[in-house]
């Protein structure tokens, strides 16, 4: 809830090619495997009528939310394995003596601290009291914009963020960006939009404030004060920030100039003493990546007292110290983004939040044992294979397509053949040994590892992408697609079972693993992936006609998303997933040709419990979007996440697919039948 923003999406996992399962069964023969389980199925709802509740419901009926979660679907149940193996890891180091400064002893210090809550208990406030301090002390503009770089090295992000990456227009050379930030609840929705339920959590949100001022010594009155502070300044955030829309326009997000052109546009802070903090003070240029945000911004604090944005500085860092410091402050946190926000009832277990804990702190370490202990040699090379296999038929799909011209079609093969491929884990592992763990408090632990990571970032300004390092640790649950590296990354993390799962046949791999490949590559040519070249730029490669066509099929699956009711009176957000959900439809496409291409010159593989191959490529890619998740976190998604939820990556996605009609007879007048003239493919 209170991370900074992220280029990454859920993506699934399964097995691999060419397995012989079932490609060489005779088609009179029925076979029987688990890989895709009936118990998981809800066969009293047909196919045409919900394909979600057809594929899943068994599922979702058998696994209800626990207290402790907002939402719980597959990744959830893969993602609580891999905790449990990075806990194994974590403990099997803690039960034997550690040389000092080894990562094993960080790594071991680390989690004690996280699981020692009655050292934190008794510490109360004071790891962040002498932080306090020094920002109550501020006495002029220049002090504070000195404590805004200093919280943002800290990982903080006070008004907005600071982050070093790669130049859109110049992908080679990494360049300084600034990027709006600076909300506690995460979305300018939360501040502006004008109905009961909003203003519920706006109310439970200034309790919050209330709280952590008041668990700091604040008086009642001194704590109304503070509340109206941040309110204030949050809300004059919020009417500055671009739309969620408006930051996927990749055009209108760039906006590189001199730092001198920058100071003189706005005067939000000392830009001098601010960069001259970071140790930037030759610095020449950066991308203001939310041009107008920022000259807004400054004409708002115009109005905003020192003493005011203080109150606003002190509540950012007790919020980031929250989850870390004595359980007043542990259970405010909780009750507020966990139950308000959310719809939790209750907290996980600490051993949980002490594993993520010491995951991002030492995320690389813990992932050069994980794969050591769980990630074969040889998932990485059947996986290679997989991918090979995807890009091919993603190449053949690009050259069929009617819409698009000879040059585009050249443009977007180059950019194909030139994906960097990244699997299991990276090939040189980062050095932590400049990272300090201690026994004074939990905060100060996490606090140098916030320093350490800025740290490795900052060393990255004007310098050349380093394009071997690795955007997720290997034992994440999840996968990625980066545009100015060009890039498709699959974690060691999401690929075993049920994902990645060398007992399935054939079929089933293809529509879980393999849509989750080709779910990446077409990210590559969604609608902000399309903006860059082959060697990561910002550059337009599309003829002018063969944009507008784009564009048109585009437009017409947003709208389709937008007209989705997902609770209450709520719609689905089709613009701001537009992106997801072109990768979704270009994966389940793609997916389906490289499976096709493998079955020639075979028999079409016999049914297996009663289902077609066929039927069981589009059931495997289904049955990974299992889910139960509470109305609050619906909302809150749906305000935040770029992903629509798991019931219409499947739903909204197979209306538009062909093949998915033939494979289940889905007739007009059934709920999921979608008139010919009214589907749309992208790619």
């Amino acid at each position: 809830m209170k991370k900074t923003k992220q280029f990454l999406l859920p993506v699934l996992a399964a097995g691999m090619v060419a397995l012989a399962s079932c490609t060489s069964s005779p088609k009179s023969e029925e076979v029987s495997n688990l890989a895709i389980d009936p118990a998981n199925m809800d066969t009293t709802v047909a196919p045409g009528v919900d394909f979600y509740q057809y594929a899943c419901g068994g599922w979702m009926k058998n696994n209800p939310l626990k207290p402790a979660y907002s939402s719980f679907g597959v990744f959830n149940q893969l993602r609580d394995e891999n905790q449990e193996q990075v806990r194994s890891l974590i403990e099997e180091l803690s039960a034997q003596p550690q040389e000092n400064g080894t990562v094993a002893q960080k790594i071991a210090m680390m989690y004690a601290m996280a699981l020692d809550s009655t050292k934190t208990n008794e510490q109360g406030f004071e790891p962040i009291k002498e932080q306090l301090e020094a920002i109550r002390t501020l006495a002029t503009k220049a002090e504070l914009s000195k404590m805004v770089a200093t919280l943002q090295r800290e990982g903080m992000a006070p008004y907005f963020a600071f982050y070093v990456g790669a130049d859109d227009k110049n992908s080679s050379m990494n360049i300084v960006n600034l990027y709006q930030s600076g909300l506690g609840m995460g979305d300018r929705d939360y501040y502006l939009q004008d109905d009961e339920m909003m203003a519920k959590i706006r109310e439970a949100y200034k309790t919050y404030i209330n709280q952590l001022f008041t668990f700091t010594g604040s008086s009642p009155e001194q704590a109304e004060a503070a509340v109206n502070a941040v309110w204030k300044i949050e809300e004059g955030i919020a009417k500055a920030s671009y739309s969620r829309e408006d930051l996927r326009d990749t055009q209108k997000n760039y906006n590189k100039l001199t730092v001198e052109d920058f100071k003189k546009q706005n005067a939000v802070l000392d830009w001098d003493v601010y960069l001259s903090e970071l140790g930037l003070n030759d610095l020449q240029e950066l991308n203001a990546s939310q041009i107008d945000y920022y000259p807004a911004l400054d004409k708002f604090l115009q109005n905003v007292s020192l003493d005011e944005q203080k109150s606003y500085l002190a509540f950012v860092l007790m919020n980031a110290a929250a989850p870390y410091l004595d359980d007043n402050f542990v259970n405010a946190d909780f009750d507020f983004y966990g139950k308000v926000m959310s719809g939790k009832e209750e907290q996980q277990p600490r051993w949980k939040r002490a594993v993520d804990a010491v995951n991002g702190a030492l995320g690389e370490a813990v992932g050069e044992m994980y794969v050591q202990k769980y990630f074969p040699a040889s998932s990485k090379e059947k996986m290679l294979v997989l991918v090979k296999n995807l890009q091919t038929a993603l190449g053949e799909r690009i050259a069929s397509l009617a819409w698009m011209g000879d040059s585009t079609k050249m443009k977007a093969q180059e950019k194909l053949s030139s994906f960097t491929i990244k699997i299991g884990y990276p090939d040189k592992w980062r050095d932590y040994s400049g990272l300090e763990v201690k026994e004074d408090s939990y905060w100060a632990n996490i606090r140098r590892a916030q320093i350490f990571d800025f740290e490795y970032m900052l060393a990255e300004v004007n310098k050349p992408v380093d394009k071997s390092r690795w955007y997720m640790t290997p034992q994440t649950v999840n996968a990625y697609y980066s545009p100015n590296t060009n890039e498709i990354c699959f974690p060691a993390g999401i690929l075993q079972p049920p994902f990645f799962n060398p007992e399935a046949d054939d079929a089933v791999n293809y529509g879980a693993i393999g849509v989750v490949i080709g779910h990446e590559m077409t990210h590559g040519f969604d609608d902000q992936g399309r903006n860059y070249d082959r060697n990561g730029n910002m550059v337009d490669w599309w003829t002018a006609e063969d944009a507008a066509q784009f564009t048109k099929r585009a437009d017409i699956l947003a709208n389709q998303y937008s007209n989705i009711i997902v609770v209450d009176t709520v719609h689905a957000n089709g613009r701001y997933t537009l992106g997801e959900n072109i990768a979704d439809q270009g994966g389940l496409l793609v997916a389906h040709q490289a499976y096709m291409n493998s079955l020639k010159g075979k028999e079409i593989p016999a049914p297996i419990d009663g289902f077609t191959n066929e039927q069981r490529f589009y059931l495997g890619y289904a049955s990974l979007w299992a889910m139960n998740i509470r109305p609050e976190e619906i909302v809150r998604l749906t305000k935040t996440d770029p992903h629509s939820l798991g019931k219409w990556r499947v739903n909204a996605a197979l209306r538009n697919i062909d093949d998915f009609y033939k494979a289940f007879n889905i007739e007009e007048g059934d709920p999921m039948y979608m008139a010919p003239e009214d589907r749309v493919n992208v790619w």
